[in-house]
């Protein structure tokens, strides 16, 4: 069992004691909690991660499941709650704070109303799209479009939400238009 005061800090550990549960606050100082899950999965695709956290609007809750969290707790939680959810999490579940669930619930009530009809995405949608096709890295994606990366990160969240997919290969599969060709890298203009 460890503790880390910051998402750097994590980061750095975390990778190599490969932990079986991960209870991460979102509101770290530096680089957020949501970012450092988003960089940890893909390292512990085994790990669950168990957010913790005062937000409780639809963003930060579908922020975090998008990039990996299991389970979606408000720090309200009682003592007793929260050692019942991460057991809950280690044994397969997807604990979440009542509330939460609702807002959970009504979204995919939402969205599956409107699945039936045509995906909009706008200009600047469709072209993070594709550049996401292309397999650029987001980072990639704010310098080829010239813009920051909370903005590549709030395109890529509202194609998500639009397209109903929680990882890049279902976006890019779900809006099959989009040619898979070759990964080509953004040309750089240093100066």
């Amino acid at each position: 069992m460890s503790e880390h005061g910051s998402a750097e800090s994590a980061l750095a550990t975390l990778p190599a004691a490969k932990p079986e549960v991960v209870l991460m606050d979102i509101n770290l100082p530096g680089l957020n909690g949501i970012e450092c899950v988003r960089q940890l999965k893909p390292l512990l695709p085994g790990t669950q991660f168990l957010m913790l956290t005062v937000y409780e609007d639809a963003d930060h809750i579908f922020n975090a499941l998008m990039v990996g969290a299991t389970g979606y707790l408000l720090k309200q939680t009682p003592r007793h709650e929260l050692l019942a959810a991460l057991k809950q999490v280690h044994a397969g579940g997807s604990p979440m704070t009542s509330n939460i669930a609702r807002k959970v619930v009504q979204s995919f009530q939402r969205h599956s109303q409107a699945a039936d009809g045509d995906v909009e995405l706008s200009p600047r949608e469709a072209e993070v799209l594709e550049l996401l096709a292309r397999g650029y890295l987001y980072k990639e994606i704010a310098e080829a479009l010239a813009i920051s990366l909370p903005t590549v990160n709030t395109y890529i969240r509202r194609i998500y939400e639009k397209l109903h997919v929680r990882s890049r290969a279902q976006a890019v599969a779900k809006y099959a238009h989009i040619p898979l060709g070759e990964k080509h890298r953004p040309s750089s203009t240093r100066g």
